[in-house]
């Protein structure tokens, strides 16, 4: 038996195969959870600090990724177009798309500060206790001041990644989320000879982990190695024959982002009409499911780069396969997470709570949060399959048909049923939940079956490379 587990481990991977895709796989989910676990981090100090910074943190958090996250994706896609450059073997354009990404992040940053007072006004208008909305403004606007570099972040780390170096971007990572437990701990109770800032202080340590963990990848893209290979270094200027399907396929892939993370932060406000008890157990559970969560998104990630690169190729009996794989491992994943969601559901929530009086009790919200345990164990194989093969169907440049379904899905179905369980017949946090449910099982169906039907394998995404004369 150890004989032929060694074989194997020796033996090359598949192409498109399980061992192929955990590879590139492991790296991403490594770097896609970095933001999410860095405000992780922050809610676990903030739970320790106050229950008004706690109940503060995952809605400005949420709101303010909303805001930025289609200036992020938009030029983040651009490792999209790495991964199909590079799998037809042209390296001169990997850097030149490249380029056109981190100058959307550029020339988007001021966008990014602009919306600050829509999300302040936002705030404000859900009805939330006077102490814990001033917590979220302030919350909110340092974020927000920082958001504009994750574009150019990702569009970097696309260009590792993309090629299928994902270990880059996860070193970079590793050192930005240190950096943040550090700094969370000085900033948020006045540490070292800092002033104790609390809520401000995670949200300074938030961005300014983040301003390193950009700072690192920027010194590997201009080594020698990609300079002379890929021409890092000259290839610098606008150039509108890549921008332009950048644009064409990069802009709904960004809205299908910015339209799941904005009905996501608005069924969150939403719930903050909620009993405070309540409030606090969905806040502490949507915590805990975000860092199980994302995960999934490195495998669709994962997926998008592996698909992407077969696809780039020509070879889309491979790339199907690695869409399959990737959903397999994000299965066998998810397992884990589900029983221990189902077996430890008080280990979770008491690293949110505490006994002080200023503190959220675990006798408080644990009755309520081991149902809601029990359902975030059922979205996780769901969640699986929409995120991994909408990944796959980003890969192969299918990102209209992705926007679509889920435009519909969500603003058609979920949030209307979700106004009139909440506003309109009072049903509660459980019901609002077990609907949420319903609606992640709809949104698996509509991307396997798209999948399957194989549509996305006829479209072209990178143009064909001049014939020489």
């Amino acid at each position: 038996m150890a004989a032929r587990a060694l074989h194997w481990l020796r033996t090359p991977p598949r192409p498109g195969g399980v061992r192929e895709v955990w590879r590139v796989a492991t790296p991403i989910i490594i770097s896609m959870m970095s933001f999410t676990l860095m405000q992780f981090v922050d809610r676990i100090f903030l739970a320790h600090h106050s229950s008004v910074a706690l109940r503060a943190a995952l809605p400005a958090g949420t709101l303010s990724f909303t805001l930025t996250s289609f200036f992020q994706g938009l030029a983040g896609f651009s490792g999209t177009f790495v991964a199909q450059y590079h799998g037809a073997g042209r390296c001169e354009e990997c850097s030149r798309v490249t380029a056109q990404g981190i100058w959307l992040g550029i020339l988007t940053w001021p966008l990014c500060i602009a919306v600050i007072p829509l999300g302040f006004w936002l705030l404000s208008i859900a009805g939330h206790p006077a102490d814990v909305l001033a917590a979220e403004k302030t919350y909110m606007g340092i974020l927000m001041l920082g958001g504009g570099m994750l574009g150019i972040q990702n569009a970097l780390a696309g260009f590792f990644s993309g090629r299928g170096d994902t270990g880059t971007p996860m070193r970079a990572n590793i050192v930005g989320n240190l950096a943040n437990v550090v700094l969370n701990y000085a900033l948020i109770f006045g540490h070292w000879g800092f002033p104790a800032m609390g809520i401000a202080g995670a949200a300074i340590a938030t961005v300014a982990a983040s301003a390193l963990t950009w700072a690192i990848l920027l010194f590997h893209y201009f080594r020698a190695r990609f300079r002379d290979e890929f021409g890092t270094l000259k290839n610098w200027r606008i150039e509108w024959s890549l921008m332009k399907p950048l644009l064409r396929f990069g802009v709904p892939a960004a809205l299908q982002t910015l339209q799941d993370v904005g009905a996501f932060a608005f069924f969150v406000v939403l719930l903050g009409r909620l009993a405070p008890a309540d409030m606090a157990a969905s806040n502490i559970a949507f915590s805990i499911n975000n860092l199980a969560f994302m995960p999934l998104l490195g495998m669709g990630a994962a997926a998008t780069i592996v698909v992407g690169q077969y696809k780039g190729a020509g070879d889309t009996a491979t790339a199907t396969r690695a869409g399959l794989s990737a959903l397999k491992i994000a299965w066998m994943y998810m397992g884990v997470m589900a029983l221990s969601f189902l077996l430890f559901p008080e280990a979770y929530f008491a690293l949110f709570t505490g006994d002080g009086p200023d503190k959220v009790p675990l006798e408080d919200v644990i009755e309520t949060g081991r149902w809601l345990m029990l359902m975030l164990a059922g979205w996780g194989f769901l969640d699986a399959v929409s995120l991994v093969l909408a990944g796959a169907l980003k890969g192969a440049g299918d990102t209209r048909f992705v926007l679509i379904a889920a435009t519909i899905a969500t603003w058609l179905i979920w949030m209307p049923g979700e106004l009139i369980l909440i506003l309109w017949l009072e049903a509660g946090l459980l019901a609002a939940w077990l609907y949420m449910t319903v609606f992640v099982l709809l949104l698996a169906g509509i991307f396997g079956w798209r999948f399957c039907r194989g549509g996305w394998k006829h479209i072209t995404m990178i143009p064909a490379q001049p014939r020489l004369t």
